[in-house]
């Protein structure tokens, strides 16, 4: 059976604060537990004022105190931001505190724009091998195996669930050598997807992670109990996501009727684009969109997002798709 887990990225609403995004995060934490997801995501950003995720092994304990049973982690991290031995102390802790309970995901985008970037780490590597050196450099202080040098602190003997995150066909040729999981982030770059997974499953490598390929994907699902309300709900990312691309990120606004109908014909094609990866409607709705999209792909576990204006709406959602999932798998 599929697997279904949670990416969250803790937006901040219009109107609303990062200590109240905070507060929703761990209580959506909660719901997704109850209803039986399998993990909880939440994703590095930096600069960004409706994204509250930016100090994410922070997040990550707060919603992991938060609940006794789900999986929490990143999806991700991106490595480039921090010294791999920093986050091999920092994931050494979460493991320490949530034994079995803590995944690392690992990005090698920025997170941010170019400032933002040099900002967290003051050089950016210019050499194209430095993302993978990093991911070695990094199992190795978990492993404990001297090859650095060096005993991280927490970190030696640690056991997070590693993975390799992309949206390009790199990341899929990274964890296929290193015989780790892969996820895609096919919820807002959809187009490598069906490439991306063919080389990861062609060329995957068996470690002593893993033994045959593992592979994940993202998937907007914007449910509601009437295929009109879903829809007002859903224009409240597609309003962020047009605000992203054209250069003004934005909290996350009110959904607004109509409001797929106003864009220019150039902006409601890149928002078809970007957004192709999708279901909007009710649970019959979701349930057809989440089969055509796993008969597609194949993946082994498939990662719900969606940012919704209300909190409640957005449980509610949460809760309609986990019955379609329950349908799609009853179903096959």
């Amino acid at each position: 059976m599929t697997q279904y887990s949670l990416l969250d990225l803790v937006p901040v609403v219009e109107g609303g604060t990062v200590a109240a995004a905070l507060a929703n995060a761990a209580d959506l934490a909660r719901h997704a537990e109850r209803l039986g997801f399998h993990r909880y995501w939440v994703a590095e950003h930096h600069g960004m004022r409706g994204i509250a995720s930016a100090a994410t092994a922070v997040v990550i304990a707060h919603v992991a105190q938060a609940t006794d049973t789900i999986r929490v982690g990143s999806g991700g991290v991106m490595l480039p931001n921090s010294a791999p031995l920093q986050i091999a102390e920092q994931f050494g802790t979460l493991d320490a505190l949530f034994p079995g309970r803590i995944d690392l995901g690992l990005g090698r985008a920025p997170g941010s724009d170019q400032r933002v970037a040099h900002a967290l780490r003051r050089t950016l590597a210019s050499d194209p091998n430095q993302f993978p050196n990093d991911v070695v450099e990094l199992q190795s202080y978990f492993a404990d195996d001297g090859r650095t040098g060096i005993v991280a602190t927490p970190g030696a003997g640690a056991r997070p669930e590693m993975w390799i995150l992309g949206s390009s066909t790199y990341g899929a040729q990274l964890a296929a050598i290193l015989g780790l999981p892969y996820a895609f982030a096919s919820h807002f770059a959809p187009d490598a997807l069906d490439e991306a997974l063919a080389i990861y499953r062609r060329d995957f490598k068996p470690s002593a992670t893993l033994s045959q390929p593992y592979a994940a994907a993202g998937f907007n699902v914007f449910a509601a109990d009437t295929r009109a309300e879903a829809e007002l709900l859903a224009s409240s990312q597609q309003q962020a996501f047009v605000s992203l691309r054209t250069g003004n990120p934005r909290q996350l606004p009110p959904p607004v009727e109509g409001y797929r109908e106003s864009l220019p014909p150039a902006h409601a094609a890149v928002l078809d684009q970007v957004l192709s990866c999708s279901a909007t409607g009710t649970r019959d709705d979701v349930a057809d969109g989440i089969a055509a999209f796993l008969r597609r792909t194949g993946v082994d576990e498939l990662i719900l997002t969606s940012s919704i204006y209300d909190h409640d709406r957005r449980k509610r959602s949460l809760t309609i798709a986990a019955d379609a999932m329950r349908e799609v798998a009853v179903a096959a």
